[in-house]
């Protein structure tokens, strides 16, 4: 099991410090509010699939998202230990949101 502080250091690795973290970001605030497929996503992020797919298999890879099956439209949802660390989620985004200002 991933330690808090651990997990702390990673979600700044998937959030801050590449590429797609800003797609990551926004893929876990629609997560937050209701389960989706990829293609959902696809429309509310306005990405391509292949892309989703990518981001949706770092954060599976990484414990911040799951689906209850694996199949063809399956429904991605935050894992419970992600959830319990919201709190430091939101210090990332929030903190990312003043370094943008």
């Amino acid at each position: 099991m991933i330690t808090p502080q651990r997990f702390r250091h990673l979600m700044w690795h998937l959030f801050a410090a590449t590429r797609g973290g800003q797609k990551r970001i926004m893929i876990v605030q629609l997560l937050r509010k209701r389960p989706y497929n990829a293609h959902q996503l696809c429309r509310e992020i306005r990405v391509d699939y292949r892309t989703i797919l990518h981001h949706i298999k770092v954060l599976v890879d990484n414990q911040v998202i799951t689906c209850e099956e694996k199949r063809y439209g399956e429904m991605y949802f935050l894992t419970e230990f992600f959830e319990s660390q919201m709190g430091e989620f939101d210090d990332i985004v929030n903190r990312l949101g003043n370094k943008n200002k």
